[in-house]
């Protein structure tokens, strides 16, 4: 589970794991399990955020599959853990081994289960926000989609730019408040422009910064996680 859905969101969790179940999956949760580590990589702290991965690694050894409901903690994962324990042999087999068991939800949906419908029922008109990590370090760009259009009972409206970044990119908006600001205001014309009743992604840090920007901005568009219209809270 990603810190801010543990901390911020915990309903988010909740739908991922009712979602799992409805489809036949066991789901564990490690309690030990912490922080990924990416702010502290990104941020230039290898020596720290390898202490956070070596526990997540350690975790999750057990796992037939580690399924995460976000595109840039499943990045984290998947991708750049190998990189920080490059010069480490044992611990970088453990890093390889880790990525090929991790995958984003929607991916694990449809690339694992086989499922792009779910049977579940919502109302409204909807539209997709793809994440940066999502798209551009894991390669998914269709799973979401296949799996929101399948919804019954809902309009899914096309996004303009929906896959440029919308400023938030975890540390990024805190050394670059300024460009985070235009790119998170350009974002938001876009949704605004659809004029739907909501706004679906597969990032909470990412409907985080877009759904307090609709906020200030006196916008009555609200924002979901893919897990909870997958599960029928799409209100």
């Amino acid at each position: 589970m990603t810190c801010i859905i543990d901390q911020l969101y915990p309903e988010v969790g909740v739908s991922v794991v009712k979602v799992l179940r409805r489809l036949g999956v066991t789901v564990d949760f490690p309690m030990n399990q912490t922080c990924c580590g990416q702010p502290l990589y990104n941020s230039g702290h290898a020596n720290e955020a390898k202490e956070l991965a070596k526990r997540v690694i350690k975790e999750f050894s057990n796992s037939q599959y580690i399924v995460v409901p976000s595109g840039s903690c499943a990045a984290m994962f998947r991708v750049f853990y190998a990189d920080l324990f490059e010069d480490d042999p044992n611990l970088h087999k453990s890093a390889i081994d880790l990525s090929n068991k991790v995958y984003e939800f929607s991916e694990f949906l449809v690339k694992i289960l086989g499922v792009t419908d779910i049977g579940t029922t919502s109302s409204g008109s909807h539209t997709f926000h793809t994440s940066c990590h999502l798209l551009r370090e894991l390669g998914v760009k269709n799973a979401p989609h296949q799996l929101l259009e399948n919804v019954n009972g809902i309009e899914v409206k096309n996004l303009p730019q929906s896959e440029v970044c919308c400023g938030f990119g975890g540390t990024f908006s805190v050394k670059y408040p300024h460009i985070s600001e235009e790119m998170l205001s350009d974002k938001v014309q876009n949704i605004v422009s659809t004029e739907a009743d909501i706004l679906v992604s597969c990032d909470m840090s990412c409907l985080m910064n877009i759904g307090g920007a609709l906020s200030r901005n006196g916008s009555s568009i609200k924002t979901r996680h893919l897990a909870e219209i997958l599960d029928g809270d799409g209100s």
